[in-house]
């Protein structure tokens, strides 16, 4: 019996709760993919790069790795060799249904996103050198039927937001915002939600009477925000029909139903020309591929002398090159077809495909850090609400996905920016 088999044959622990994933909902999930090979590699690069950090890994035999003494968060190895062979196999999925399926958990009074964050602040040394430049042939690339097309944008977009209403109200704000807040002193989140509608709508110059298009609708905050508290005239494109419904739901009840037109639209098909053009983290959602028609349509539709609002997720533009075509956890459970620009990318393809460029800036990411731990908290707080409705796997993978952003925005991996894009007065464009 090797050592992982012999860590793994002692890890049925009443101490430690098991997800079991439902083999109807979680097809394949419980059961781990088998490569001895690989996990052995995979068991040795994961030691070596835990070594150093501030954590304690604990195995069932008592074993502990990492660098972190009393206090540092604590990650429980709770089947040692289901989470190699699932990082062998394939580590930028297998490490996040690992936890999902619990072969690892966090301690009682350790905190997720703190487990997290010293592996992300850590995320391009985590594999040696040499091994890096193998990773192509380990490593899956997005599936073409995830690319955003228009045909298969609707159905990425759909298995994320149209899970259902409920969900999102659980661990959302009463505005219903799903993207970073903007943090004063003394905020509370809808305090710190609407300062960054404001932020976004003053760097499109939004005011009283202008006709604004808003692509990607969320549940209609801005949309909303910029018909009441400015009085513009907004049309605002979603993919979700669960959107689509409630934001109209939600103008009427506050009065500017007439004001708020709420299409189930792909920006690709939009027409008009508006004053102002706002889109809050909806570009995370376009794919590379069509970052020139999605910016093209920014520029097109926009009138002379009209600016754009634009929220994004960004990160550093060396990772995103390395990272552009691989398939992670994140596309498989949470937002197929995505990927995250960084503001070079941003600014040389409004360079290359548009008259318009980047005038103002603002930067929010230790905000996003603080915007995912609230949501999170919530969730937590509220999961018996939607206990029944979704099972604990679903639990342990939103859970996983916040944490995981967090930990992302916390050491930096990610940032959020808030850009105003126009075009030069000067140029006659």
């Amino acid at each position: 019996m090797t050592a992982v088999q012999h860590q793994e044959s002692r890890t049925e622990d009443p101490r430690f709760p098991v997800p079991r994933p439902d083999e109807a909902h979680w097809p394949g999930l419980a059961t781990p993919p088998r490569n001895a090979f690989r996990a052995r590699i995979a068991r040795s690069i994961f030691e070596r790069a835990v070594a150093p950090l501030p954590v304690r890994v604990e195995y069932p035999d008592g074993r502990v790795l990492g660098a972190g003494g009393a206090g540092a968060p604590v990650m429980q190895m709770v089947r040692p060799a289901n989470v190699y062979h699932r990082l062998g196999c394939d580590a930028k999925i297998g490490f996040g249904e690992a936890y999902m399926t619990g072969d690892w958990t966090t301690a009682p009074g350790s905190d997720l996103a703190d487990v997290l964050s010293p592996f992300a602040a850590r995320l391009t040394q985590l594999v040696p050198p040499a091994l890096q430049r193998l990773r192509h042939l380990a490593e899956r690339t997005q599936p073409i039927g995830e690319e955003n097309s228009k045909e298969n944008s609707r159905s990425n977009i759909s298995r994320h937001y149209d899970l259902s209403n409920e969900l999102f109200e659980a661990f959302l704000d009463e505005t219903m915002t799903y993207s970073s807040a903007w943090f004063e002193p003394g905020d509370d989140l809808v305090s710190a939600q609407e300062r960054k509608i404001d932020g976004v709508l003053d760097m499109a110059r939004v005011r009283a009477g202008d006709s604004v298009l808003e692509i990607g609708s969320g549940w209609g905050a801005l949309a909303i925000r910029a018909a009441r508290e400015r009085g513009a005239r907004v049309t605002t494109l979603t993919l979700s029909s669960e959107q689509q419904a409630l934001t109209r739901q939600r103008a009427e009840a506050a009065g500017v139903g007439h004001l708020v037109d709420v299409r189930l639209q792909d920006y690709r098909d939009a027409t008009g020309s508006y004053d102002a053009v706002v889109s809050v983290e909806m570009i995370e959602a376009v794919g590379e591929e069509f970052w020139p028609t999605y910016f093209t349509a920014l520029d097109t539709l926009l009138k002379p002398g009209g600016r754009v609002g634009l929220q994004s997720i960004t990160m550093p533009h060396d990772r995103m090159v390395a990272t552009a075509r691989s398939y992670t956890w994140i596309h498989k459970y949470v937002f197929p077809g995505g990927i995250i620009p960084s503001l070079h990318s941003i600014a040389t393809n409004l360079d290359e495909h548009t008259s318009l460029s980047i005038v103002e800036r603002r930067d929010l990411g230790p905000h996003y850090a603080h915007t995912l731990a609230l949501w999170r908290e919530r969730f937590c707080a509220n999961w018996p609400q939607l206990d029944g409705a979704f099972d604990d796997t679903f639990r342990r993978m939103w859970e996983f996905y916040l944490a995981y952003c967090e930990a992302g925005f916390r050491v930096g991996y990610l940032g959020v920016s808030q850009l105003g894009l126009a075009r030069n007065p000067f140029s006659g464009g």
